[in-house]
């Protein structure tokens, strides 16, 4: 509504004086339902080749197919939505493009073989799909729900795996932890899922965004697939994480101080009454020494870093990899970039972090900013002994969440400049009017 100049309304409502009106906000664009179908995509990219033997054994040549083909399907549906390519820049997607550099430079190479270059391709469709779909990053809620849907279609199918062959979703391989039986999934992997959603689901119920019966249909069963997979770095992200976000809300939230108040008391009393099943959890049946290399962890990074490089490799890496090191998984992001794209490559991914960081930090509180905060946080977490932030991965999904939950708002608009005050004129004194 409009102010009335009359009595002191809000500058930049309509002059009823001379008639002008200030010119109308630009209107953010509405997020089509298609850009939904998009992030799905781009999910069914980042699951990955790698994990358990499922029910019905699957050539890797067919999930190399439908991983890519769902990568490809992404970037055209996105470029078909975004004909006028119209994109917002920020720090985010630039450094991420960024990052192509040294990924392409060391994949260059011949030793790197053919499979580093068409890594490489993959990055450039999975970052030019993000550009396309960063027409849509106005701060809301939007890919979050995206987010937690899709995440929680992936958990439906591990569910689904598990009541069709208990004993392919909980392999002796793996020690009796859950693993994907339809479509190969790692137990971390199926923690990964779980934590974040479990972790976005409880945000937007302290911001009262979602009811607590359907949060309660997403978080209760996402807790038991995350127990029954006995990863400790999604459950440490998770309590680390969401510890962050709720504090930065707990000078704004009534409903964020009252969980905080009740979660610092129910992890005091779990703690002291179940110490002992909790820990032979953690431990998940390893002994002290096992535990301590992070099992068999520490070796191979040692290793990784003892190797002699060239100075090239020292700068660019050795080109994208499948993230191992001797024929075993590093399992660690940090030193995974290192290894394939180099100091130049480590940098820019702690480049992405920090300024994630510093824009979360530098934002008002709000329920977006706590989601921001939490993904970003999970990631930084899990990137000591998962690898992904410098190739095409969930981590990079969820670092894309965040990065769209801290844009500005696509209409926002500076407030019009007030109108000029009228000029004071003085009033004449009685009776020197003419008749």
């Amino acid at each position: 509504m409009g102010g009335d100049p009359g009595r002191g309304g809000p500058p930049g409502g309509p002059d009823t004086r001379t008639g002008n009106r200030p010119a109308a906000a630009p209107r953010p664009a509405a997020v089509p339902r298609t850009v939904g179908v998009v992030w799905g995509l781009l999910i069914l990219n980042t699951l990955g080749s790698a994990g358990a033997k499922t029910v019905i054994p699957l050539p890797r040549s067919l999930i190399q197919m439908v991983t890519m083909g769902a990568l490809v399907a992404a970037f055209a549906l996105a470029l078909a939505l975004n004909l006028r390519l119209r994109v917002r820049a920020g720090s985010f997607l630039f450094l991420l493009t960024l990052l192509l550099v040294p990924s392409v430079i060391a994949s260059g190479s011949l030793e790197s073989g053919l499979g580093a270059l068409f890594r490489c391709a993959r990055l450039a469709l999975f970052t030019g799909a993000l550009w396309l779909l960063s027409r849509w990053w106005d701060g809301g809620l939007t890919f979050v729900r995206h987010h937690i849907r899709m995440y929680f279609a992936v958990l439906g199918s591990v569910v689904a795996g598990a009541a069709v062959s208990p004993a392919a979703a909980m392999p002796e391989l793996y020690g009796g932890r859950l693993v994907g039986a339809l479509w190969p999934l790692t137990p971390p992997q199926i923690g990964q899922y779980a934590a974040v959603i479990i972790g976005l689901t409880a945000l937007l119920v302290l911001g009262r965004r979602t009811d607590r019966a359907g949060a309660a249909l997403i978080i209760v069963p996402s807790l038991v697939l995350l127990a029954l997979t006995h990863t400790r770095t999604a459950t440490l992200g998770l309590l680390i994480g969401l510890a962050l976000a709720i504090g930065s809300l707990v000078l704004t939230s009534a409903p964020a101080r009252r969980f905080f108040a009740w979660a610092v008391l129910c992890a005091a009393v779990a703690s002291l009454v179940f110490s002992s099943a909790l820990q032979a959890w953690f431990l998940r049946g390893q002994s002290q020494e096992n535990f301590s290399n992070l099992t068999g962890r520490a070796k191979v990074w040692d290793a990784l870093l003892a190797a002699p490089r060239t100075t090239s490799e020292h700068l660019f890496g050795a080109g994208l990899g499948d993230k191992s090191f001797g024929g075993l998984p590093i399992d660690n992001s940090w030193l995974a970039v290192y290894h394939e794209q180099g100091l130049t490559g480590t940098a820019v991914v702690a480049a992405i972090i920090v300024v994630l960081s510093a824009v979360a930090l530098l934002r008002p509180p709000s329920l977006q900013r706590a989601c921001a905060i939490f993904l970003i946080s999970y990631c930084v977490i899990a990137s000591y002994t998962e690898a992904g932030l410098g190739d095409a991965s969930p981590y990079l999904l969820h670092l894309a969440v965040a990065a769209s939950l801290l844009a500005a708002p696509a209409g926002a608009a500076p407030l019009p400049a007030p109108a000029p005050p009228r000029p004071h004129l003085p009033r004449r004194a009685r009776g020197s009017e003419t008749t």
